[in-house]
């Protein structure tokens, strides 16, 4: 879908437009932003973090540094991008009223881990998960923690669940969330609750996607976002890696955006695999 160096994507839609955010790391500007309208063909329409007043990399910052997996999401008229820059102050958010900017400085947000990701109930407030994973309930204006961080639903076992997304679809809160490590281990599993706040009811297919232990040309499958398209499927964003020799196989291109469609069966989503496809 977007193809080299466009590792831990997230995604958001607004009408029939959706929107797409990657992690940067060291690089400056940071987080670049694009636009598709069929989820399938994307353009870069800037980066959110394009001044140094939003994006500090201290001299010295390592490879892999700086900003680390970000989400947008949109509410209430307004775009929210959260992130953290693991080699500054950590959790921040920014908010703009058009997706090509400009976005507001930084509102940092004093709370542990990494992978933040927002969420709106109907009563307007804001929750936040970050890797643990942890919710807590937030002030995204002010960053004020209003309520926790507590533990949430951790996965199956899988080492360093990250990238917890919540989501409210048909009276559910789900939790999404990837596990494994970002390595060949790497898998998406999923859990649900009637409250944000839990407990959270393990999914009965767990994981629902990995391609671990597969010969199937992309590995590394992980680090999902979904999105409900204007005609109701549900589509699933993930990274994933092409390795090629023998091994210990290597990846010329590092982590890519892939793209791969959702159904739902008994309340739970079903994926398919991840197919080495090209846009047309």
């Amino acid at each position: 879908m977007i193809g080299g160096f466009h590792p831990d994507p997230s995604v958001c839609r607004v009408g029939e437009d959706y929107y797409l955010v990657c992690s940067s790391f060291e690089y400056f500007p940071g987080v670049p932003i694009f636009h598709s309208r069929d989820l399938v063909h994307w353009r870069q329409i800037g980066n959110v973090l394009d001044r140094p007043s939003q994006l500090h990399l201290p001299p010295g910052t390592l490879a892999s540094g700086g900003i680390f997996a970000p989400t947008i999401r949109h509410h209430d008229g307004l775009f929210y991008m959260i992130t953290t820059n693991v080699s500054d102050r950590g959790h921040f958010v920014v908010t703009a009223e058009r997706p090509e900017g400009p976005w507001s400085d930084p509102v940092w947000i004093d709370l542990p881990g990494v992978d933040p990701s927002l969420a709106w109930d109907e009563e307007g407030h804001c929750w936040l998960t970050a890797s643990g994973p942890r919710l807590a309930r937030i002030d995204p204006a002010s960053g004020e923690v209003l309520e926790g961080p507590v533990d949430i639903w951790a996965g199956t076992g899988g080492k360093y669940p990250e990238a917890p997304h919540l989501f409210r679809t048909g009276g559910w809160w789900y939790l999404l969330l990837s596990e494994g490590g970002t390595e060949r281990g790497h898998a998406v599993s999923i859990a649900r609750a009637r409250s944000p706040r839990g407990p959270f009811e393990p999914g009965p297919a767990n994981p629902i996607l990995t391609h671990r232990g597969t010969s199937r040309p992309i590995q590394s499958t992980g680090h999902a976002d979904l999105v409900c398209a204007p005609d109701g499927t549900w589509w699933m964003i993930l990274l994933g890696a092409r390795p090629r020799g023998y091994s210990p196989e290597f990846q010329v291109l590092g982590r890519e955006t892939f793209l791969v469609p959702v159904e739902w069966v008994d309340g739970w989503p079903v994926v398919g695999p991840v197919e080495e496809r090209h846009p047309a």
